[in-house]
């Protein structure tokens, strides 16, 4: 009894490797063609108070998405190039900032009247011994030690301020760090376009400008996504002096930063053994 034998295709390896050449030509042409679609446009408009409408002149709008940036002028005017799906930074000191998304129909020449809303600065809790009561004082002009106590000029004991339990440090959540500069060394090898970003905006001219006349380090930390007390540890462990640290402009912040992140990974690398800069 004769057997039929079933004939087994065979696959053709190179016909493969220019079907699958072809389709990542396709996909290349598709996304170029979809960046083409973006439009790029002026974006114009105002900034005034949302309290009595007054126009708010020196508001910085930095576009987070290509690292430029603008400030309003004296009217509070601005003008800004934009294009679809970047996102805009808007901050101005004492005022709440906003982040504004660009969509297609911001293009359609109406200009935007953007409204800032003051910012109310509330009292944290303090605990007084065993007691819990609310200081009436000014707490960001306070000094504060590493354990996060107040001293107050003309009263003996200390006070230790109650951390917010709804939000979560980075900086804590990562308590196998056994130093505070390592998280900005994993979030920029995590996050490479982080690193570059910080890079641009002291490079660019317009962002040096704004970032040399700042000092309340909204943009630094939103681009680290840490809060100040971290960042303050970050610096004081690469022996920047807390007289720097407070009184440095958000420009002079970012170099400190960036020179602490080069000479962290140096000498993770075991490279060299550079001496961090002591300011």
């Amino acid at each position: 009894m004769t057997k039929k034998l079933t004939k087994i295709p065979s696959f053709n390896l190179q016909n493969m490797n220019k079907n699958y050449l072809l389709i990542l030509i396709c996909l290349l042409f598709f996304s170029l063609g979809h960046a083409q679609d973006l439009l790029k446009f002026s974006l114009k408009g105002k900034i005034s108070n949302a309290i009595d409408s007054t126009a708010i002149d020196g508001t910085t709008l930095l576009n987070l998405t290509t690292i430029d940036g603008t400030v309003s002028d004296k009217n509070g005017l601005f003008e800004i190039d934009t294009q679809e799906n970047d996102t805009i930074l808007i901050s101005h000191i004492g005022f709440e900032s906003i982040k504004l998304k660009i969509t297609r129909d911001l293009s359609k020449g109406t200009e935007l009247d953007i409204q800032l809303h003051p910012k109310i600065e509330q009292l944290e809790e303090v605990r007084v011994h065993k007691l819990i009561g609310v200081l009436e004082i000014d707490i960001k002009n306070v000094p504060k030690d590493k354990y996060n106590r107040v001293h107050i000029n003309g009263l003996p004991q200390t006070y230790e301020i109650r951390k917010n339990n709804s939000s979560v440090s980075s900086l804590s959540v990562g308590k196998a760090l056994t130093n505070p500069v390592d998280f900005v060394y994993n979030l920029f090898g995590k996050k490479p376009k982080k690193l570059r970003d910080l890079k641009e905006l002291k490079e660019k001219d317009a962002t040096r400008e704004i970032l040399t006349n700042r000092f309340d380090r909204e943009i630094i930390l939103d681009y680290l996504q840490m809060d100040l007390n971290e960042l303050t540890e970050v610096l004081s462990e690469c022996n920047y002096s807390t007289f720097f640290i407070q009184k440095a402009t958000d420009l002079q912040l970012i170099e400190a930063v960036l020179e602490c992140y080069e000479n962290h990974k140096a000498i993770k690398k075991g490279s060299t053994s550079k001496e961090l800069k002591n300011n």
